[in-house]
Formats: C-alpha cells, structure tokens, sequence
C-alpha cells in the first residue's frame, strides 16, 4: 500500500511570532501513522487578512492530487470563518482528501470520523440555501418597492453612435476608454468591432 501523503498546515499570527508548538505535535502525529509530509506556514500579517500564500500552495497541491491528508493543530488554524472552513472541506472531500484535526480529535481516515465530512457537508447545504433565500427575498422585496431586478436592459446604439465607435477603435482608441466614454461595456464595444476581440475578452 502506498505511504500516505499528508499536509501538515500550520497558521499564527504575528503575536505568537513561532510555529514550533503546533508543529512539533503535528510532525510526531505524522510520523506515528507512517506518513510522509510536507510542512506549510503562514504568518498572519496586519492587513492582509487574504494574503496565505501557503494555504493556496496547499491547496493548489491538493488539486494537483500531490496530497492525500490535511492535518492541522484544529480547525480554526485552517480557516478563519466557517464558510472558508466548508468551502475547503468540501474540495478536500470531492478530491478525496481526508481532514485531521490533532486537538479536536478530527479524523476522516478513520471509519468514525468520515462523519464529520457528512455534517459539514449538511451545514454546507443549509448556508447554500439559507443565501438562496436572503437573495430571493431581497429580489422580491425589491420588486415590491417598484425597483427592477436583473440585468439592466443592453443600450441600444444609434447607426451613427456604431459608425463613430468603429472610427474611433480603427484610429487606436482602446475598449476600455471607449466603454467608458460610451457608457457600455468592453464587450458590447468589442461586438461592435471586432469579433476577435470579442474572442479575447470572452478567454
């Protein structure tokens, strides 16, 4: 059987300055399962509340199907609100990549604690429609109030309006300045243009 391939993640903020503690738990774990690993930190900075560059390696490795087991200290050092922490539990279920939490006595490895998976999946599913819901009473409460919900309606140009944004592109003028002059979109502009460059904004 091949040797399991897990992800130690590690996560604290500038106050706590070091890792050492979670990972030193983390790596004795590992190494008691007979786990090979590698070892991902972020620092917390002031400001840069999305800035966890090596979640995303993480994750980017998770995809890449490099990874087998995420094991972390407990589940807030993976995600800093319950929404992020679904969001990630979810791709780690789908890709099949079990989630360990050392402290919070999580295991998806084993047959117990495959459950964990199913509740969060459920808790997934509520917070799903519970926003379906706030969306649909928003628009209805809207349409109440007489406002108009969905897309505007495209702006329709004149013969004259399409000759001018054609010479105009022609003599160089950019998408963007002319959308912005026109009071469109880049796409509309490119549409009227050239449907190459449709092509380009589309890819």
């Amino acid at each position: 059987m091949r040797t399991k391939r897990a992800a130690i993640y590690v996560r604290v903020s500038t106050a706590e300055q070091d890792t050492g503690l979670q990972e030193t738990e983390l790596v004795q774990y590992v190494e008691s399962r007979g786990w090979s690993y590698v070892v991902y930190r972020d620092k917390a900075r002031s400001g840069a509340k999305a800035d966890r560059p090596a979640l995303n390696r993480m994750m980017e490795d998770i995809r890449k199907r490099r990874l087998d087991v995420v094991v972390v200290w407990t589940l807030d050092r993976l995600a800093r609100s319950l929404r992020q922490l679904l969001m990630i539990a979810e791709e780690c279920q789908l890709l099949g990549v079990d989630l360990v939490s050392l402290r919070q006595n999580i295991d998806t490895t084993l047959p117990a604690g495959r459950l964990t998976f199913q509740i969060l999946g459920a808790v997934a599913e509520f917070e799903r429609e519970m926003l379906r819901e706030r969306v649909r009473a928003g628009m209805a409460q809207a349409q109440r109030a007489g406002k108009r919900v969905g897309r505007p309606p495209r702006r329709q140009f004149t013969p004259s309006e399409i000759d001018k944004i054609r010479a105009l592109r022609s003599d160089g003028t950019s998408v963007r300045k002319l959308a912005l002059d026109f009071g469109t979109t880049q796409w509309t502009v490119a549409r009227l243009t050239n449907s190459d460059e449709r092509q380009t904004l589309a890819t």
